[in-house]
């Protein structure tokens, strides 16, 4: 039992992105699936959160999800291709940073967070895959690592890096923050219970700016 625990530790020690999570329903995927896959969301809790709340948005709108609580971008760049390329879909949505920044993986670097979102487009790019960037969503602390400072404003400066990208390349946007908060720092009240992750209705309101954002591109009609 003791050599069980031990490399069983040091094998998930070793899948430092978390590959396996997603590894059979990506086989099962690709082995049933006798349609395209349309859009695969790409994320982290928020994501993971909002197809455990609203499976049946996710079901109805050809959406698959591929988020994993805690991850930050180079995480997600590490399983791109595992959960993104080789699902082959139309579209991505990546939606990330929020992590980065509460310091998840050491210490943020907005540099580097946004090497790993332009790293995954340009994946995606270079394998057909349309993609669409999103915003990260308000909030001004992170009660797992209070020690992180100006994160409203860090969030702020992101999303601008994020905003000039995808005006520099062609890139279609979802901005959620802006429909989540009133005052620029934290996210409304009653659009989640823990000031970071949306509630049910605070996904309500994602899902209105996603649908809209992908109902403006032609791949995804052409698809429904």
């Amino acid at each position: 039992m003791f050599w069980n625990i031990l490399f069983g530790n040091m094998a998930q020690d070793q899948d430092w992105a978390n590959k396996a999570r997603y590894a059979r329903a990506n086989n099962e995927l690709l082995a049933h699936g006798n349609q395209p896959v349309k859009v695969v969301m790409m994320g982290n809790s928020i994501t993971e959160f909002w197809e455990e709340l609203h499976p049946q948005f996710f079901k109805d709108n050809g959406l698959v999800g591929r988020g994993i609580g805690g991850q930050v971008s180079s995480q997600m760049l590490a399983r791109f291709r595992q959960d993104v390329i080789n699902l082959h879909p139309l579209i991505v949505v990546i939606n990330c940073g929020t992590n980065d920044i509460a310091e998840n993986n050491g210490p943020y670097d907005e540099d580097i967070t946004m090497d790993n979102i332009e790293s995954m487009t340009e994946l995606a790019k270079a394998h057909g895959i349309q993609v669409v960037l999103s915003s990260v969503l308000p909030t001004d602390r992170y009660s797992w690592n209070p020690r992180v400072k100006d994160v409203a404003l860090k969030i702020r400066n992101l999303n601008q890096r994020i905003i000039e990208y995808c005006n520099s390349n062609q890139i279609p946007y979802i901005d959620y923050y802006r429909s989540m908060t009133t005052d620029a720092v934290s996210m409304i009240a009653g659009y989640t219970d823990d000031g970071v992750h949306p509630n049910s209705a605070g996904y309500d309101i994602m899902e209105l700016k996603l649908m809209a954002m992908l109902e403006t591109l032609e791949i995804y009609n052409n698809n429904k």
